[in-house]
C-alpha cells in the first residue's frame, strides 16, 4: 500500500503535511467538548456557544479557496505560519472571553481561520507540488490520516486536561501546542519554500481556472455531495456530548467517541488514498455516504448504551474524512494540480457551508425541541442525497481540454 512513497524525500514530506494537520484538525476538532464547561462556567446559553461554534465552521471552509489561492500565487510557507499563529493566539485569548461576542472573535474567528489555513487545501496542494503522480493518491490519504489521528490524541487527552486544570487551561496548552508545530513546516515546503512559478504561455491563471471550474456540471455536483459531509462532521463533532450527556452517559463516553472515530478514520483515509487508484472516486464517495445513512438509522434503532456510541464511532469514523482524498482526486482529475489548492479550496468552503447549518441547527434543535431527533432524521436524508448527487459526476479532465481551446 504505501509502495508509492518509497521515493527519496516522498515520506518525509507527507509526513510533515500530516503532522501539520494533526494539530490544526485535532484542536479544531474538540471544541465541542467545550460548550458544556464554558455553559457552565460563564453562563452563555449552549444556543450562543452553538452559533459562535458554528461560525467558525463557515470561517474555517471560507479561509480555505483564500489561502489556497494565496498559496498558490506566492507560495505556502509563510501562509502556514500565519495560520498557526493565529490558531495559537484564538486558543490563548479565548479564555479571557465572557459573552458570546468574544468567543466568536476568539474561536469562530481567530482559532478557525488559522486552523482553516493549516488544513487540506493548503497541505495537500503543498505537498502535491512536491510528490510524483504516483505517489499522490496514497500521500493523501496518509495526509488526511494525519488529521484523524490529531482527533484520536487530542479527544481523550483534552477532556483529562478540562477536568485536571480547567477549560481555560486547557486551551492554553492548545496554544502551545499550535506553536510547536511551527518547525513542521520548513520539512513540508523543503529550503527553497518560494513562491510557484509564474504560468508559462497559453497555460491558465488562476481566475481562468476558477472560471472554467464554475461552469463544470462535475464541480457543482461535488460540491453538493461535500456540503453534505460537512452538516454530518459538524454536527456531530459539536454536539455528540450534548447527546452523550442527554443519554445519562458520562462525558468520557463522547471523548472516547470523538477519539474512536478519529482511530477508525486512520484506516479510512489510508484505505480510501489506496482504493483512489483502482476505482472511480464517484464510486467510492457514493459508498461513503450511502453507509453513512445506514448507520444513522442502525443508532437510531438501538438502545443509547456506551457500547452503542463506540460502535456507532467506529463505523462513521472508517468515512469520516476519508471523503477527503477521492474529492480532492476528483478536483485534480477535472481541472489538474496547477491551482489544486484553490479549486479544493472552494470545494472545502461549501463542505463547511453545511458545516455551519450543522453546528448551528445542531443548537437550535436542543434549545426548541429538547432533543437532536430532527437533526438525525436530517442527517440521514442528507447522507442518502449526497450518494446520490455523486454518481453522475464526470471524470476525466473535460474542463481543461476547454481552457485550452479558449485560450489556444
Amino acid at each position: 500500500m504505501f509502495y508509492s512513497l518509497r521515493y527519496p524525500g516522498v515520506m518525509a514530506v507527507t509526513l510533515a503535511a500530516a503532522g501539520i494537520l494533526m494539530v490544526t484538525m485535532g484542536i479544531r476538532q474538540t471544541f465541542g467538548l467545550f460548550v458544556s464547561p464554558i455553559n457552565a462556567s460563564t453562563g452563555m446559553s449552549i444556543a450562543t456557544i452553538s452559533l459562535a461554534m458554528a461560525i467558525g465552521q463557515f470561517t474555517w471552509g471560507a479561509i480555505q479557496p483564500v489561502a489556497g489561492a494565496v498559496a498558490d500565487r506566492y507560495g505556502s510557507q509563510r501562509v502556514l505560519v500565519v495560520g498557526l499563529l493565529l490558531l495559537a493566539l484564538g486558543c490563548a485569548v479565548a479564555p479571557f472571553m465572557n459573552e458570546g461576542f468574544g468567543l466568536t472573535i476568539a474561536l469562530g474567528l481567530l482559532a478557525s481561520i488559522g486552523s482553516g489555513i493549516g488544513s487540506f487545501s493548503v497541505l495537500i496542494g503543498a505537498a502535491t507540488a512536491r510528490l510524483p503522480v504516483e505517489s499522490r493518491g496514497t500521500a493523501s490519504g496518509v495526509i488526511n490520516a494525519g488529521g484523524s489521528f490529531g482527533q484520536f490524541v487530542f479527544a481523550p487527552v483534552v477532556q483529562k486536561l478540562i477536568q485536571a486544570v480547567g477549560w481555560m487551561g486547557a486551551l492554553w496548552a492548545m496554544a502551545i501546542v499550535a506553536l510547536a508545530t511551527l518547525p513542521l513546516i520548513g520539512r513540508l515546503v523543503g529550503k527553497g519554500g518560494t513562491a510557484p512559478a509564474p504560468p508559462a504561455m497559453g497555460e491558465q491563471r488562476l481566475g481562468e481556472a476558477v472560471r472554467t471550474a464554475s461552469r463544470d456540471r462535475s464541480y457543482w455536483l461535488l460540491h453538493l455531495g461535500f456540503f453534505t459531509c460537512g452538516f454530518h462532521i459538524a454536527f456531530l463533532v459539536t454536539h455528540l456530548p450534548g447527546e452523550v450527556d442527554l443519554c445519562g452517559l458520562p462525558p468520557s463516553v463522547a471523548s472516547w467517541s470523538l477519539a474512536i472515530i478519529g482511530l477508525a478514520n486512520i484506516v479510512g483515509s489510508i484505505y480510501a488514498g489506496n482504493c483512489i487508484s483502482k476505482y472511480r472516486s464517484k464510486y467510492i464517495l457514493a459508498a461513503m455516504y450511502g453507509s453513512r445513512a445506514l448507520l444513522i438509522a442502525w443508532y437510531l434503532m438501538m438502545p443509547r448504551t456506551e457500547w452503542v456510541f463506540y460502535i456507532f464511532a467506529a463505523g462513521l469514523g472508517f468515512t469520516w474524512l476519508a471523503t477527503v482524498p477521492p474529492t480532492a482526486a476528483v478536483v485534480g482529475k477535472l481541472f489538474g494540480t496547477r491551482y489544486l489548492a484553490t479549486l479544493f479550496g472552494l470545494t472545502l468552503f461549501s463542505h463547511q457551508l453545511g458545516g455551519f447549518l450543522g453546528a448551528w441547527l445542531g443548537g437550535l434543535a436542543i434549545t426548541h425541541f429538547g432533543d437532536f431527533m430532527w437533526m438525525w432524521y436530517a442527517d440521514m436524508a442528507l447522507a442518502v442525497f449526497a450518494a446520490l448527487v455523486n454518481l453522475p459526476i464526470k471524470e476525466g479532465p473535460v474542463a481543461r481540454h476547454r481552457s485550452v481551446t479558449v485560450n489556444p
